[in-house]
């Protein structure tokens, strides 16, 4: 079987591409997506070449574009280039320049499949690629998806070279004759991706010269354990979840049979966008108090009981709790008790963290509880500078989970109180009080 009809096998049984529609193609220049492009080509799809020019390397990058752009003339297929100010965008979101490429490439790659109504868009890597993935994610700790390297398909972006080797695509090349150009910042170091296939697989390939075959038959074994995996969490997702047309409830008692809930907890709740730390979090509150509230970008989960409760948040409402100055018991989203205290002769202010004591004629009710959000300042109790919010959990080691579960006790626009952490100075007790209002949080 030559390379075409081991592609064209490929697309077919993973099922990557109709005869219908056209599909974009991510060419750079290089090898792989030269090799990419001319097969589809030969197979007879309706292709547009689409490039990015991520301005990285100078006058390889301005050479890069045009290359591509005679090349896609030549084939008689449509031609669209971006440019990106990838080291801004990297500086800016604080990543690194390889995250910062691969997010301005697909979010690119996103607009153009809607301008141009293609089925699919096509990139190149390969089984090497797929490869030094699978050791990657192993070196930085990973799961079962990790170790199977890199998916067919992810959504609209397919991957028709995954069945092919790198050597395979250099020998294709060069019995086609074809012209490519060389990414210099391929050589480098600087990049991990590059340490593993210049330095970390041949160093493997002297232990063991038939490491990539190896590799290539694990990565294809651990597929198919990863699909009975998913099939078993599938079966357990329809024994533990009940779903209504509001909220989703999560069984903890048949949770809990499972041989090991940590994983089974993150598989159930990683689609609503928790975290691995949060599920960790989760999970040894399975036995705790109800009332216990997590939150993720999108969903509210809240432990009531025996069922975990998951709700979709509404970003166009923030999410507040009225406290008014009859209430003396709050038992949601937190439990605390509010006194009115008279101050008396000898009186001694609260230091301890669960509990404050603040001038009853410098609240300005209702007073609200909520989450913390960006902007968010206030005076630490026994300085006189404004502190934001963001800088305090930094100072304070505060965890995501920490951070995300910490509740804000406000009155008016300020804040009073980082509940159970850190009062504000300007709600402090002074010599010219007469009347405190004291909250603390209430453990049955």
């Amino acid at each position: 079987m030559n390379m075409q009809q081991k592609v064209q096998s490929y697309i077919q049984k993973q099922q990557l591409l109709t005869d219908q529609g056209s599909v974009i193609v991510g060419v750079s220049g290089g090898i792989d997506s030269i090799s990419l492009l001319h097969l589809l080509k030969s197979l007879g799809y309706r292709c547009i070449v689409a490039h990015c020019n991520f301005h990285l390397r100078m006058e390889e990058s301005m050479r890069d574009e045009e290359f591509v752009r005679n090349l896609a003339h030549s084939y008689s297929f449509p031609f669209y280039s971006v440019d990106f100010e990838t080291n801004k965008y990297a500086s800016e979101h604080k990543i690194s320049i390889e995250m910062a490429a691969r997010d301005l490439r697909y979010n690119w790659f996103g607009e153009l499949l809607e301008k141009t109504d293609a089925q699919a868009i096509a990139v190149a890597h390969h089984a090497d690629d797929s490869i030094e993935t699978m050791l990657m994610n192993l070196i930085r700790g990973t799961g079962l998806r990790g170790l199977v390297g890199i998916a067919p398909r992810n959504n609209k972006i397919i991957r028709p070279l995954l069945c092919c080797t790198r050597k395979e695509i250099e020998n294709y090349v060069v019995d086609h004759k074809l012209n490519y150009v060389l990414d210099s910042s391929n050589i480098s170091t600087d990049y991990l991706r590059n340490r593993f296939r210049n330095e970390v697989l041949p160093l493997l390939t002297e232990i063991n010269p038939s490491v990539r075959e190896n590799l290539y038959k694990t990565i294809e074994n651990l597929e198919g354990n990863l699909a009975i995996y998913l099939q078993s969490i599938e079966y357990i997702r329809g024994i533990v979840v009940d779903k209504s047309d509001e909220n989703i409830t999560f069984n903890i008692d048949l949770i809990k049979e499972q041989v090991n809930i940590n994983t089974v907890l993150y598989e159930l709740l990683t689609p609503y966008g928790f975290n691995s730390s949060q599920v960790e979090q989760i999970n040894q509150h399975l036995d705790s108090e109800s009332g216990k509230v997590f939150f993720s970008e999108t969903h509210r989960l809240i432990k009531d009981r025996k069922q975990l409760i998951i709700s979709e948040k509404d970003h166009n409402k923030k999410e507040y709790y009225s406290i008014s100055q009859a209430d003396s018991n709050i038992e949601f989203p937190i439990n605390l008790r509010i006194n009115r205290l008279t101050v008396t002769p000898g009186f001694q202010v609260s230091k301890v963290r669960d509990c404050i004591q603040v001038d009853a004629t410098k609240l300005v009710y209702p007073l609200k509880l909520r989450r913390w959000e960006i902007g968010d300042w206030f005076i630490p109790f026994g300085m006189k500078q404004k502190k934001k919010l963001s800088d305090f959990f930094i100072d304070n080691k505060f965890s995501l989970v920490e951070k995300e579960n910490c509740w804000l006790l406000v009155s008016g626009d300020d804040i009073i109180w980082i509940v159970g952490h850190r009062m504000d100075n300007r709600f402090k007790i002074t010599e010219q009080t007469e009347e405190l209002i004291e909250i603390k949080i209430w453990n049955d």
